[in-house]
């Protein structure tokens, strides 16, 4: 059976449409940060539309070699629309930072609900197994390996559907391509891709997302993770791991559920269940009616309280008073800037190599707007 949900969501040309800068919006508050890069709510002025606005300061980019990671990341986002992704909507920026502005969706993520101690039933998971699976499935169809599905990078919306956001260590590969790169989160990843790096193996392709969701399910449902594992693990340890522990199941699961989890999570990437078509032939999802799940008429099984932020609230305190250059305060910085640099010497300084870089990106930095 073939779901597609492009129906729901139309790509337009963004080509020659009205380009944006921060002033066409208004800065309401901080919600979160990422490896880099911090996370706003924001209002578009023409239209009063609410969205989450990621922003990146170029220098930092720079300094921890990221800006391939950004230019990666928004090259794969301006291709790409799903009702199940954290979907972008404009690119664009200033002297100092990168500007992504993304779907605002506003019931947190799934690892903060588990540090609430959120209880998710076999039924919750479910639909988040369905949710993700189409996600997967489509991004496959455009040739993404995500690399790094887990609770952090599962948003929830107010009514409790899942998206999928983060595509900072995304990877494209055409047909007959595998990856090769040691990438992702440890706990998450799977096997073959750590066989790939140890031994120099064939490398791996779309199945490590697959299994990345199967632990991330039992993670939901049980608490902690079937494998014990951490970041400070050594690649050799993790490979003998999976080779020699078996993955614990609740005698309380239902037998489909766990039959489901165990095709996820084998070890052998040629027999687990990675595509959507293996998780509809599961006895745990036969009663799923996937144009239903595709169209958000399957009502969630935890519903995020409407009553409050889900995000550390210290967020916002950061940005307004730790943060040396705060977002709310960008435009007379920048006037400010701008004229200090019109007083400066004009001489070679140290800072040569940072302003070449930064003139790189000011030129390869791609505009974009999605608006209909």
């Amino acid at each position: 059976m073939s779901i597609n949900c492009l129906h729901l969501l139309h790509l337009p040309n963004h080509q020659h449409k009205l380009r944006l800068n921060f002033d066409h919006f208004q800065i309401l508050r901080a919600i979160g940060k990422g490896s880099f890069g911090k996370v706003c709510i924001v209002q578009k002025r023409d239209t009063e539309k609410m969205y989450a606005m990621k922003y990146m300061n170029k220098q930092q980019c720079i300094e921890r070699d990221e800006v391939r990671n950004v230019f990666r990341e928004l090259e794969i986002l301006q291709e790409i629309e799903h009702v199940f992704l954290v979907n972008l909507w404009y690119s664009f920026q200033d002297e100092e930072d990168m500007f992504m502005v993304v779907d605002l969706l506003l019931g947190g993520d799934l690892r903060y609900h588990l540090q609430q101690n959120v209880q998710f039933t076999e039924e919750t998971v479910k639909l988040y197994i369905c949710e993700m699976a189409l996600a997967l499935d489509y991004l496959r169809s455009q040739h993404i390996i995500h690399r790094d599905v887990k609770p952090d990078n599962i948003l929830l919306d107010e009514q409790g559907h899942a998206h999928l956001t983060d595509f900072n260590i995304a990877t494209i590969i055409r047909d007959g391509e595998k990856a090769t790169a040691l990438a992702g989160t440890k706990p998450y990843m799977a096997p073959e891709i750590f066989h790939s790096f140890l031994n120099g193996g064939t490398g791996y392709s779309f199945e490590v997302d697959w299994w990345s969701l199967g632990v991330m399910a039992y993670e939901l449902l049980r608490g902690w993770r079937p494998y014990d594992i951490h970041s400070s693990n050594p690649v050799e340890s993790l490979i003998q791991l999976f080779s020699t522990v078996s993955v614990q199941y609740s005698s309380v699961w239902s037998k489909e559920s766990v039959a489901l989890l165990r095709k996820l999570l084998t070890v052998n990437p040629e027999h687990r269940f990675a595509s959507l078509t293996d998780v509809q032939t599961s006895a745990y999802l036969s009663n799923v009616i996937w144009d239903d799940v595709c169209e958000k008429k399957v009502e969630p099984g935890f519903v995020p309280n409407k009553g409050r932020l889900h995000c550390d609230p210290t967020f916002e305190l950061e940005e307004m008073i730790l943060e040396s250059r705060p977002l709310h305060k960008k435009k007379k910085r920048l006037a400010k800037n701008k004229s200090r640099d019109n007083s400066k010497d004009s001489s070679q300084s140290e800072n040569d190599y940072l302003q070449e870089c930064l003139e790189a990106i000011q030129q390869d930095f791609v505009i974009f707007n999605r608006e209909k």
